[in-house]
């Protein structure tokens, strides 16, 4: 199935719980969602900085 921007978020945060409590600092990514998934990689970037916006952890996202 292909991910909503909903389902985007709700990974998120997973993501954001998992790396708080395991020590994660620093996260490394594609443009999650954004290619074959369709999803737009400007809404999905407003949703993982609200998710991830009161936390140290830094992210770095890749593109080819």
């Amino acid at each position: 199935h292909k991910p909503t921007y909903e389902n985007m978020q709700k990974s998120l945060e997973a993501m954001k719980a998992h790396c708080l409590n395991n020590g994660v600092t620093d996260i490394s990514m594609p443009k999650i969602g954004c290619g074959l998934d369709g999803l737009d990689w400007n809404k999905v970037s407003a949703i993982l900085g609200e998710v991830f916006e009161d936390t140290d952890i830094k992210i770095t996202v890749y593109s080819l």
